[in-house]
């Protein structure tokens, strides 16, 4: 295990600038996910910190030493793919111990550390089938058991569960926390599935253009994101972005919104301050999280940060554990989320309270946040 530190790393293809001066630091034993769009350029660091791309200018320190300039067979890594990459011809047992065989390691060595391995990951009973034989999440472990026969100082998982159905991305995602909280490994994950990275990290790099829009715990990101595109891109439903005038009355801020039927409300915001006079009466952006946008609960409805609307029920959609009911609010839809017994058929007004405490503003034209 070993901490990594990426400093200013930039990466160019031709004229397209593709990583724009990474900085991060992990710890060791962190969970670091990168995670970001297609072509946000997370795969392209992730190659970089393998070795398997050279970068353009900046450094790469593993442990406190420098490998920027080092073949990957010297980096003390490794890699699992999004295509397993499994010898068809071996069986689970030699695909495991092929690194270790190249590395001239003893033969009872390595047998005990398939053994190891193999029983960490519940895949003794396969170790002599061929790949041909197992399933996608079997084979998934024998690709990771690889990985780990090694004992590298850090792991670079490559969108690792892409190729899964959605019932076995969930179980293999529990299966890999749990193996990270058990080994306490330092890990580098790339995901384009925001859901894996506020599941499995222990810090996020929201990465966007090959520029880290934001990196810090899933939580500071979900609560705090730097800008829209991190506040949209972290969540599932995304965060409601909704255009809206601020107001200022007796020092108090807030924001006017107009439900569909032509009700007009002003939603507080009670986190407000003095650097946001030069925004009174200008246009600004609210981000408020679907869960924040309830059917009216009793004992939480007068909160000097609750505020309370009317608007009709547009489209209701069942989860299960909660309905998302879709509302008009500036003439734009508004993501709810809804105990099922309190929703209202749709085409019917229905009442709901809003809590503010963790709404946030962003410049309508930077899309940087204000608040």
């Amino acid at each position: 295990m070993a901490a990594l530190d990426i400093q200013n790393v930039k990466k160019t293809f031709g004229s397209v600038d593709v990583l724009k001066g990474i900085d991060l630091s992990i710890k060791d034993g962190e969970f670091l996910i990168l995670v970001g769009p297609s072509g946000c350029g997370k795969s392209t660091l992730m190659n970089a910190i393998a070795g398997l791309e050279e970068v353009t200018s900046g450094d790469i320190c593993i442990g406190g030493g420098a490998v920027t300039h080092l073949p990957p067979k010297d980096r003390d890594i490794a890699m699992v793919f999004q295509s397993y990459a499994l010898y068809p011809s071996m069986s689970v047992r030699d695909n495991i111990s092929f690194a270790l065989e190249i590395r001239k390691v003893p033969k009872a060595e390595r047998i005990a550390e398939v053994e190891r391995v193999a029983d960490l990951l519940q895949i003794s009973h396969l170790l002599d089938r061929k790949p041909s034989q197992l399933s996608g999440g079997q084979r998934q472990r024998v690709a990771m058991g690889r990985a780990l026969a090694r004992q590298p100082k850090i792991y670079l998982f490559d969108e690792p569960l892409s190729n899964l159905d959605a019932k076995l991305r969930v179980e293999m995602r529990t299966e890999i926390k749990k193996l990270h909280q058990r080994l306490k490994t330092t890990i580098v994950y790339v995901t384009h599935d925001q859901i894996e990275a506020m599941t499995l990290a222990d810090r996020i790099a929201v990465m966007k253009d090959g520029i880290v829009q934001q990196f810090g715990t899933p939580q500071e990101i979900y609560d705090n994101p730097a800008n829209m595109f991190v506040a949209g891109f972290m969540g599932s439903p995304s965060m409601n972005f909704l255009r809206c005038e601020l107001t200022c009355g007796d020092g108090r801020y807030a924001v006017r919104a107009t439900t569909g039927t032509g009700r007009e409300y002003a939603l507080p915001l009670v986190h407000a301050d003095a650097a946001l006079q030069a925004w009174v009466g200008r246009e600004v952006v609210l981000g408020i999280r679907p869960e924040l946008i309830t059917h009216v609960i009793p004992h939480k409805a007068d909160a000097d940060s609750v505020a309370r609307f009317t608007a009709r029920v547009e489209v209701a959609e069942p989860t299960g554990p909660d309905t998302l009911v879709l509302v008009e609010l500036n003439g734009q839809e508004v993501d709810c989320r809804v105990e099922p017994r309190e929703q209202r058929p749709v085409g019917t007004d229905m009442e709901f309270m809003v809590d503010m405490s963790k709404a946030v503003l962003f410049d309508p034209e930077t899309e940087q946040r204000l608040l």
